[in-house]
């Protein structure tokens, strides 16, 4: 649905105009791979300075799956407004799945082991 909606915005483009709109989105999703790299790697590294507790880590994911649906819902809507940037926004999404997926450890786990160490400590 998301690549036709693109490639019905594309299609009423000019010839000359569309070569030079598909350069752009080139050029537009190099820059939102990295990007989305970079936004992911920088929240990781904040959340990894105060890492959750098991409860916090349970009560933010469960606050996420509630919101899921609405969200879903939303973006579909958006995707009509988004069509002519859809490949950089891809990309984005690419470049954050990628970071998220190639970290060494998440947050969760580290506050989870520093729980571990510090009642495992106290028996």
């Amino acid at each position: 649905m998301a690549l036709a909606f693109y490639d019905g915005f594309r299609s009423v483009l000019p010839s000359a105009v569309r070569t030079v709109w598909d350069w752009a989105q080139v050029v537009a999703s190099c820059v939102a791979v990295v990007w989305g790299w970079l936004v992911q790697r920088r929240a990781l590294s904040k959340q990894l300075l105060d890492p959750p507790t098991a409860n916090e880590f349970r009560n933010r994911k469960s606050g996420e799956v509630r919101r899921s649906t609405g969200l879903a819902l939303v973006g579909r809507s958006l995707v009509v407004l988004a069509a002519p940037v859809l490949p950089a926004l891809a990309a984005f999404g690419v470049g954050w799945i990628v970071a998220v997926l190639t970290v060494r450890e998440y947050p969760s786990e580290v506050g989870a082991r520093r729980w571990l160490q510090a009642h495992s400590s106290e028996t």
